[in-house]
């Protein structure tokens, strides 16, 4: 059952002023839009809202023309960059502001949890606040009653339940305004990144309260969040704000997917000498991924080896070092680390030059996403990091439904952060 549906939905804001300007343009809009019924004529000129370029006009659209449906029991993750109107959205949908075109309806109550302090009556109490936002949501005193203790207990701010909240921290402040806007009995739940004020135990409480209501009393909850492992914890659905516009709208793990996609990926980098990373004694000249046929390539089978190889020069003979490798996957966890095991017993380089290292990645060992690489060079006793070159060169593992891959037959999602091929006796 469709519970909030968006169309053609936009906001648009006006930079520097309030108003067009003059009292005759202000009741010339009011006339066009209230009375007449027709489009803001002081609308016409607008700009997306990209924040990274000076435009020319006081009109931006915060959002222009959303399309969506959301279903009851989903968990969807609205997720995008800074400014990219995920805030504006959810104030849209808590009715806090009116869009400027398009509609938004709605079926059931909404308990929203925006910026730190919306919501709340600062000279009230912890207690009477509760009271006052189950009022809000149209529930009865005995309804809140029923809930009282669970809220205050969830909250972990007992002590102080009977204080102003002005007196709270932004931390208790939010411990209670998510226990109130959890437990209250709404049937959509939105959240915005106020999450990242509390403490890890009291986010991780959170979420997992938050994948309670979705899937196990079956409410709605819309989460903002830039913390990718918190969507991808509850979330089955995402929408990825990017200027004001969708840009992509599906299953979580694509919306992530697509929302952290690099596209200045590249499977080869080289460096010349006087601005290549290193220091003193080693200098790196060129990094490059390639299938086992020694192709350079971004995109990769998952059942086929990649090699990484890495050129560097060596400016100082005599020198005892060691490799360290790093692998990341699109939402920055450290998959992996190898450093060259021999190298505390090995002179590597008793002579300049040039020398080149080589590692190989198995088939059917990384999951499905795009990798980056790192390299660096270390000593041994004492232990030092020599240089560390971050995101040098990546990567694309890709799977198709193959015999020869883990996945068989199997054309869903894989889960984890690699894969792989185990033998089943």
């Amino acid at each position: 059952m469709k519970v909030i549906q968006v169309e053609n939905l936009s906001k648009a804001y006006q930079i520097g002023q309030i108003g067009t300007g003059t009292i005759s343009r202000d009741l010339e809009r009011f006339v066009a839009t209230k009375i007449l019924g027709k489009e803001d004529p002081f609308l016409k000129i607008g700009e997306t809202n990209d924040r990274s370029t000076k435009g020319g006009s006081d009109i931006v659209w915060s959002l222009k023309d959303l399309n969506f449906e959301i279903n009851q029991g989903d968990a969807v993750g609205i997720i995008g960059k800074n400014g990219a109107g995920k805030s504006t959205l959810l104030k849209l949908l808590s009715r806090v502001t009116s869009p400027t075109t398009g509609s938004i309806k709605v079926k059931g109550r909404i308990a929203s949890l925006l910026e730190v302090g919306t919501g709340f009556h600062p000279e009230l109490s912890g207690r009477e606040n509760i009271y006052l936002n189950g009022a809000i949501l149209g529930m009865r005193k005995k309804e809140i009653t029923r809930k009282l203790d669970e809220i205050i207990d969830f909250s972990g701010v007992e002590r102080y339940i009977d204080t102003p909240v002005k007196r709270y921290s932004s931390g208790m402040y939010v411990r209670l305004a998510f226990a109130v806007a959890a437990h209250l009995e709404s049937e959509i739940l939105i959240v915005d990144e106020v999450l990242a004020v509390g403490d890890a135990e009291f986010q991780k409480k959170c979420l997992g309260k938050m994948g309670d209501i979705s899937k196990g009393q079956g409410r709605t909850v819309l989460f903002v969040s830039h913390n990718m492992a918190a969507v991808k914890s509850f979330c089955n659905k995402g929408i990825v704000l990017e200027n004001g516009e969708i840009s992509f709208l599906g299953n979580v793990d694509q919306s992530i997917s697509r929302y952290l996609d690099n596209s200045e990926q590249v499977p080869y980098k080289n460096w010349d000498i006087d601005k290549a990373p290193g220091s003193d004694f080693i200098k790196l000249l060129s990094a490059r991924v390639f299938n086992p046929i020694g192709e350079t390539s971004l995109n990769h089978s998952i059942d086929n080896e990649i090699k990484i190889e890495f050129e560097y020069e060596i400016l100082k003979e005599n020198q005892l070092f060691t490799h360290g490798f790093n692998l990341f996957n699109s939402h920055n966890i450290h998959v992996l680390s190898s450093h060259d095991k021999d190298s505390d017993t090995l002179i590597y380089a008793k002579d300049k030059g040039k020398y080149k290292k080589t590692i190989t990645l198995p088939g059917n060992f990384l999951a499905e996403g795009a990798y980056n690489c790192s390299f660096a060079i270390m000593r041994y006793n004492p232990f030092v990091v020599v240089f560390h070159e971050q995101e040098i060169v990546s990567f694309n593992i890709i799977d198709e439904i193959s015999i020869n891959t883990v996945r068989g037959n199997y054309s869903g999602n894989f889960p984890g952060i690699i894969r792989p091929q185990l033998n089943w006796e």
